[in-house]
């Protein structure tokens, strides 16, 4: 049956266009369910009549047809096993797909599990279900009509509505109380969904998991408004229209729980950074918020806080007076480095997700509403109601925000799952994870199912298309116990004296072909994530340790770039060819360099890498020539006990020559490839830039500088370069390493973007006009786009609708870009809980360190033997302050008769504080400077013990 609409629509140029819109209605759609004598039947059976819940409402087997606000608000309830049965009308998932992303993504999963019997029945193609939207009536009411209209048909076509308590039931959720009256009034069974939930007698514990309603919210808050009201959606657009308010990304501080700044996104320089400060004017906002904002007058601009202010973790009566802490914010107003200030008025889209943390058990005996404390510092603490929490406490839980009223000082959730119990390396690592957003599921059927079936060999159609290199003494060259060998390298001499140097990438793209589950898959996680003794592959293992590894002695897929070269390193011609290639050895860094050194070795793989080095030293000259920066940062090695696999010892990497010699490489290759494909598709390349800092990004660096009578001039990359190069100052070793360390806090992060949107493409770090991502397929999705991109310039490709859509490049470059930083962050999180576990087991240890950072109450130290930073407090709540004078110009911190500067030696003992199970922490003290009331007694180290070492 063919419906069709009919109406005229204007054009941009002033004329009418007849538009007709065409709707399609069957007959033949089968309702899902196993019991039904007049579908025709589907060999899988999706909706089971003995599948029943016990519930003390229905004590008959029933299906469930929940609306789409139950979906929205109450998915953790419908993702447990218990909940099936249940009839998903398309028109509830039109309307979750249109509201909510990730809950869609959520619905769609628990669609898919067979066991859940979750089936989707399309009722706005149905003739008996379909309805047309009546003349004023909202579409949100023409769609719980629809909703009562299909439950209505299910009762009719199973002929159950008057089949007594025997017969099977289908039960309508809503909280909607309007919607309810009208189904009650069409004789429909419907209940609220906290009604049944609370009504499942074998299952009490999903009481703790249902969003709170309105009704519950007001009864847990208190009778005094704590915070402004937020303004509607329609103020706070025309607010912004007219310039009295402004959009942007609400940031909480790390450091400092009363403070956030809101970043408002500008056109190239123009983006801003506005303070908030205090809890009335951050009011109710949480990290990550989009928020709209008031700048206050410029007489009450504050400038941020440099006080170090966490939250301590005692409960906060909601009536209580201001915080002392929040005076404390107050006494900087009167500082010179005022920044805008304002407040936020209203809340544009709330990014709340599930968050892990811990329980604080309520002191009030047997109170069901705790505090639940999130592991993340910028978020508050939230409120929660369960029944559960003395089998809860020590338990790392997710707990999900329902509503933040104004009457109370925490937002209001409820409990969604326990991760296990606190400080065990797999539930912490879970909450790693799971808090910086990493997918980390096994993959999926429908992804394997694209996987080459093995055993995989190349056949002769493969060869007709490829060059065949294997004859090249390619190898390649990587940290220790790596699998997943993106790239390989030769260096040949040729006959008319010049040198032929080729990078072999793994080709990926041969392997992942667009759109399919395993593309999209890839797309999605869009980096492999690095832990320590861990790695979350991006591709499945097949792939990425196996098939696209560039393991010596197997023939392995290659995109090749190959230039001819003179022995000064430049380039004279340059092409791209996908190809075959036999590596010949897989080395390490030290392996290879061991090669290079040794004098007594003149076989084709280490006059190759001889070679190869010779011409890297050339070209990393000729980059800082031309103003590129070379930064330092500490990262550290773990050696792993080969039993308990807990870290036993921990140093800070040491780079090679050959570090850096695959680094030019890739380098010179990533940038030929950004040049040929920006020179074939202008408009959808995916390129990679990194945007110059402003000037104010430097303020610490120059003051580091001027600590020492160092200047250091930052009008350009090269002048940067320059000065840091020659920054020295005598009997200080370490000091040009520290300022290259601050001088990488000052850098902005380096984005991925599609070339028709963006005009600015310079890389300011590389000092590279063009730069792209092309070396390392196999962890990073971007390299994928781009190989796909050149298959295409070379013709070795065909091209597809997508890859040449600016619009879907830029979007996708926004989640590669949201990926890699979560995975930054991730990385580092896997750090400092190895550091954790190192130090739990050494007691108190003596080192030198040296001050990177200073603040009003504290200074933050580095200790370079560990890589690792820690602040040494000298405000805490437990013992009298000594005298402190802060002065922010230099900046320096006098702490009764000493002052310390940034880059001061200092003494510091480290320990590992576990007082607070979930944030435990590495407290340092000071021994040196010996400063009465402050510096403690030195301590001896305990012995370690010696086990047997593996690196991670």
């Amino acid at each position: 049956m063919l419906k069709s609409k009919t109406f005229v629509k204007k054009t941009r140029s002033g004329g009418v266009v007849k538009v007709v819109r065409e709707h399609y209605l069957r007959d033949d759609i089968w309702c899902g369910s196993e019991v039904c004598a007049e579908c025709k039947q589907e060999t899988t059976v999706l909706l089971q009549k003995d599948a029943c819940i016990e519930s003390n409402l229905c004590t008959y087997p029933h299906y469930l047809v929940p609306d789409t606000n139950v979906v929205l608000h109450q998915i953790d309830v419908l993702e447990d096993s218990v909940v099936r049965n249940v009839i998903i009308l398309q028109t509830v998932l039109q309307e979750v797909r249109h509201r909510s992303a990730p809950v869609y993504k959520r619905l769609k999963d628990i669609i898919h599990e067979k066991e859940k019997y979750f089936y989707v029945f399309t009722n706005e193609h149905h003739r008996e279900t379909f309805i047309e939207r009546e003349p004023g009536e909202s579409a949100n009411d023409r769609n719980d009509r629809a909703i009562r209209e299909a439950v209505k048909w299910y009762n009719r076509h199973l002929k159950t509505l008057d089949s007594g308590p025997d017969g099977l039931k289908v039960v309508l959720l809503t909280n909607d109380l309007g919607n309810k009256q009208k189904a009650q009034e069409d004789n429909l069974m419907v209940y609220k969904f906290e009604e049944y939930v609370r009504s499942l007698i074998a299952n009490p514990e999903l009481v703790d998991r249902l969003a709170l309603s309105t009704d519950d919210k007001n009864e847990i808050t208190s009778s005094k408004v704590l915070f402004p009201e937020h303004l509607p959606l329609s103020k706070i657009q025309a607010g912004i229209k007219c310039g009295s308010f402004v959009q942007g990304t609400f940031r909480a501080s790390r450091d400092n729980y009363l403070e956030a700044t809101v970043f408002v996104q500008g056109d190239g320089e123009d983006s801003t950074e506005i303070l908030i400060q205090g809890l009335q004017n951050l009011n109710r906002a949480v990290h990550q918020d989009v928020v709209a904002v008031q700048l206050l007058p410029q007489n009450q601009w504050v400038s941020p806080s440099a006080v170090v202010l966490q939250d301590d973790g005692a409960a906060k009566d909601d009536n209580a007076e201001e915080d002392e802490e929040e005076k404390v914010l107050k006494l900087s107003a009167a500082e010179a480095a005022r920044k805008p200030t304002g407040k936020v008025v209203g809340i544009i889209k709330r990014n709340w997700r599930p968050f892990c943390g811990m329980l604080n058990l309520s002191q009030i005996k047997e109170s069901t509403r705790h505090l639940f404390t999130p592991a993340d510092r910028r978020v508050p603490r939230i409120r929660i109601e369960t029944r559960q929490a003395s089998a809860l406490a020590g338990q790392r839980i997710m707990v999900a925000i329902d509503g933040w009223p104004k009457d109370s000082r925490y937002p209001n959730g409820h409990f969604v799952r326990s991760l296990g119990s606190a400080g065990e390396k797999e539930t912490e690592e879970e909450v790693l994870l799971l808090e910086h957003d990493v997918p980390h599921q096994a993959f999926s059927q429908a992804v394997l199912s694209f996987l080459p079936k093995m055993p995989w060999t190349i056949t002769p159609e493969d060869m007709a298309k490829r060059e065949d290199l294997r004859h090249l003494t390619v190898c390649s060259v990587d940290p220790p116990g790596c699998t997943d060998i993106d790239d390989a390298l030769h260096c040949r001499e040729l006959e008319n004296g010049n040198l032929e140097v080729g990078v072999h990438i793994a080709d990926v793209s041969h392997f992942i072909r667009p759109g399919n589950a395993l593309d999209k898959e890839a797309a999605n996680r869009g980096t492999t994530v690095y832990l320590c003794g861990k790695r979350i592959d991006m591709v499945p293992e097949l792939l990425s340790s196996n098939l696209c590894s560039l393991r010596s002695n197997v023939e392995r897929f290659a995109f090749s770039c190959i230039w001819e070269m003179n022995h000064k390193a430049e380039v004279l011609k340059t092409r791209f060819t996908k190809s075959v290639i036999n590596s010949k050895a897989s080395l390490t860094y030290a392996e290879a360099q061991m090669r290079i050194d040794d004098t007594s070795k003149n076989d084709d793989i280490t006059e190759s890498l001889r070679r190869l080095n010779k011409l890297a030293k050339i070209l990393k000259r000729q980059r800082i020539e031309s103003g590129a920066l070379t930064l330092s940062s500490l990262e550290v090695r773990f050696h792993m006990d080969s039993e308990t696999h807990d870290p036993i010892d921990l140093q800070t990497k040491e780079l090679m020559e050959t570090n850096s010699m695959v680094e030019e490489f890739m380098l010179l290759a990533n940038i030929s490839v950004a040049k040929k494909i920006y020179e074939e598709f202008s408009e959808c390349a995916l390129l990679r830039k990194h945007p110059a800092p402003p000037p104010s990004n430097y303020d610490i660096l120059i003051k580091a500088g001027k600590s020492k009578n160092v200047d250091i001039h930052v009008n350009s990359a090269k002048a940067l370069a320059d000065s840091l190069d020659v920054a020295k100052v005598d009997g200080f070793m370490y000091f040009n390493t520290l300022l290259r360390i601050l001088a990488t806090r000052c850098m902005m992060q380096a984005v991925y973007f599609c070339s028709g949107m963006d005009s600015d493409f310079h890389h300011y770090g590389l000092a590279s006009p063009i730069y792209t991502h092309f070396t390392s397929p196999i962890r990073r999705y971007a390299d994928i786009i781009v190989h796909r991109l050149l298959a295409v310039a070379i013709e070795a490709d065909n091209t597809y609708p997508d890859l040449m859509d600016k619009h879907k490049q830029s979007a996708l470059c926004n989640n590669l870009n949201y990926r890699h930083k979560m995975s930054q962050y991730a990385q580092r999180a896997s750090v400092a809980f190895h550091t954790q576990l190192f130090f739990k087991t050494r007691g108190i240890l003596n080192e030198e360190g040296f001050v990177l950072f200073v603040r009003k109450n504290a200074i933050i130290v580095l200790i370079p033997k560990f890589g690792l930073e820690g602040t040494v407090f000298f405000q805490t709540k437990d013992k009298m302050s000594p005298n402190l004078v802060f002065d922010e110009a230099g900046p320096t911190l006098k702490v009764e008769q000493h002052t310390f500067h940034i880059f001061d030696r200092v003494k510091v003992t480290i320990s590992l504080d576990a007082s607070n199970i979930q944030h435990q922490k590495i407290r340092m003290a000071l021994t040196e400077p010996v400063i009465p009331g402050v510096s403690v007694p030195v301590p001896e180290a305990e012995p370690q013990a010696k086990k047997q070492k593996l690196d991670c």
